[in-house]
């Protein structure tokens, strides 16, 4: 089994979340929200560019919109294998935590 890091997990369920408007700032939008953690672009496009040699993202090219200046927009989907991916670490973090509780865990600091 090879397990995704957080941050892909974090990518892959943004672009699964955001559907036909994943592109890079709405995902980054979406896992910096999520993580609770501000991501520069390139550290996601290094991400995404990853995930893409994975097989587990696809991507496409716009065409050249005038409205947005001149630029071309490249949005992201999940292929079969990065759902799968994706169930795969919901799986392991379920069994990872079968059988312990929150009651389980002492959050008091030790004395």
């Amino acid at each position: 089994m090879s397990l995704i890091t957080r941050l892909e997990e974090a990518i892959l369920v943004a672009i699964w979340r955001l559907k036909d408007n994943a592109y890079g700032v709405t995902i980054n939008k979406r896992v910096s929200k999520s993580l609770q953690k501000n991501y520069s672009l390139g550290s996601l496009y290094f991400s995404l560019d990853q995930l893409l040699r994975k097989g587990y993202v696809s991507k496409t090219i716009t065409q050249v919109h005038q409205e947005k200046g001149g630029r071309s927009r490249t949005y992201y989907r999940l292929t079969e294998d990065g759902k799968k991916a994706l169930l795969e670490v919901r799986d392991y973090q379920k069994s990872l935590w079968k059988g312990i509780s929150e009651v389980a865990i002492d959050l008091k600091e030790p004395r």
